[in-house]
């Protein structure tokens, strides 16, 4: 029955297509190519003319937008007038507009952009509508929109087709105006704490900086290899040596790995850099800077996701790594004291591990399988296993852990901050146990970077640091479901 209805309906649609192609041409041939218009003066939007209606009754005003409805009654017709803030109702008569151009705008199809101008008023039943004094077709639309009572639903279509998504789902259009609010309200919180925005390069010969499979390339020019970034961290750390004191970046890395509701291989990443601070700055930092966000962009503090509620307003929690597991999976990590303990651990509870694995990747494994999804509230955990954190300053009255805290909210780690390492010579002893790791078959493991080695030779002082996934805090602060709501053009598979 489906592929009967398919058979029926393409007809159809490529009939109404060649009609859109023959108005363009009847258009073209008496002197009204749409096309060859360069400009329209704008002088407000839909949402200006419906909010303030009461100072703007009566005043003359011009708007442009996409046709998404129309009636025609003979001598009078209504459209409805979709723009960047939302639509409008416009009511459009022969003697308003002139019989000339009436007959234009009778022969306009749904999805046309035009230019509209009138005054503004309200229709007997209350709306607040524009009655017409003149109609501009400013470019033809040669597709179909979906049909507007079923809108623009199949989920992968949506994705590849995100222009026409914007077009039929207000929602997804508020959702992109929010993640561009959310950015901004980031940026100007840094800018008023006396941070420095910079830019560093996308194509690196070495990537390093986070656990993470890297996307590979060829400089034709300079007959070298390189690869795509996976992090921020080591050019910003360059720039802490270089005197300057607090940097951050937003930008998109890049790491080869799966799709799934939380992952795309290219998202947005935020890292900052302070210095003469460390993990514990960077967990106040934390808290407000998502405060600010959140009453900037949504009004509030407390928000809800899931139908689950989160108060940004009280204190995070903070809990270690070793009592989060053994809250959560009732292990007390302090009284494993071999790797073979933590194996046989790991055989009971049915956490499976690699040869390669030492106690603290154990550790970790045990975390994420026992305590992650419990972490709902805003969590601050903290001081994980050194072997899982390679750039990271030890504790000092405990050298088997590191500053180090993962921020946790629904149960999504959201950022991850360090106590920056910049004792070189540790360093290099951290990067030639990353090499091992690597030889051993780990493809997410660092390889040395000598060149971020001379810089801290050089001197780096005490430095705290922090990477934010944007895309995670924009699905929050949105209700998005998946990532791949919150990017405009996420990524996906070829269809050929």
């Amino acid at each position: 029955m489906g592929e009967q209805q398919k058979n029926v309906q393409e007809p159809d649609l490529n009939q109404l297509r060649k009609v859109r192609r023959e108005k363009l041409a009847d258009l073209q041939a008496n002197g009204k190519n749409p096309f060859e218009i360069m400009k329209y003066d704008v002088t407000c939007h839909a949402m200006d003319v419906k909010e303030n209606y009461e100072e703007m009754e009566g005043k003359h005003v011009a708007l442009a937008g996409r046709i998404m409805q129309k009636r025609v009654m003979g001598k009078a017709s209504f459209c409805n007038i979709l723009d960047q803030s939302g639509n409008i109702q416009s009511y459009v008569a022969r003697d308003g507009i002139g019989e000339e151009a009436y007959k234009d705008f009778k022969k306009m199809d749904i999805g046309d952009i035009v230019g509209l101008e009138g005054e503004v008023f309200k229709t007997k039943t209350g709306e607040i509508s524009i009655h017409a004094s003149a109609v501009k077709l400013l470019s033809k639309s040669l597709q179909i929109l979906p049909e507007k009572f079923h809108g623009l639903t199949n989920t992968d279509t949506r994705y590849r087709q995100r222009y026409v998504d914007l077009i039929m789902n207000p929602e997804v259009r508020d959702t992109f105006i929010k993640r561009s609010r959310i950015i901004s309200s980031i940026r100007r919180y840094l800018d008023g704490q006396g941070f420095l925005e910079v830019e560093t390069p996308m194509l690196v010969s070495n990537a390093g900086g986070a656990a993470a499979r890297p996307f590979e390339t060829h400089f034709n020019a300079l007959g070298e290899d390189f690869k795509l970034r996976i992090s921020l961290e080591l050019y910003l750390k360059r720039l802490i040596v270089g005197g300057l004191e607090r940097v951050y970046e937003i930008g998109r890395v890049f790491r080869n790995e799966g799709l799934d509701t939380r992952h795309n291989p290219e998202f947005t990443l935020m890292e900052l850099y302070q210095a003469y601070t460390d993990y514990n700055g960077m967990m106040d930092l934390t808290e407000n800077l998502y405060r600010h966000v959140a009453k900037e962009v949504l009004g509030t503090t407390q928000i809800v996701y899931n139908g689950v509620e989160m108060d940004f307003g009280k204190p995070f929690e903070r809990i270690t790594m070793v009592d989060a597991v053994k809250k959560y999976a009732g292990v007390d990590w302090n009284e494993v004291e071999t790797l073979e303990q933590a194996r046989e651990l790991a055989d009971k509870h049915h956490i499976e591990y690699e040869d390669r694995h030492k106690k603290g990747d154990i550790l970790s494994l045990f975390f994420e399988e026992f305590a992650e999804e419990h972490l709902i509230q805003p969590t601050f955990v903290m001081d994980h296993p050194i072997e899982i954190s390679p750039l990271t300053k030890k504790k000092p009255e405990n050298p088997d852990y590191v500053e180090r805290f993962e921020f946790f909210i629904n149960g999504w780690e959201m950022a991850n901050a360090y106590s920056e390492l910049n004792d070189p010579i540790d360093q290099r002893e951290r990067f030639k146990a990353q090499e091992e790791q690597l030889a051993q078959g780990d493809e997410e493991a660092n390889t040395t970077d000598e060149d971020f080695l001379n810089a801290l030779e050089i001197g780096m002082p005490p430095t705290g640091g922090i990477g934010f996934g944007i895309d995670r805090m924009c699905m929050l602060l949105t209700g998005a479901a998946a990532i791949r709501d919150v990017l405009l053009f996420p990524t996906m598979k070829s269809l050929s």
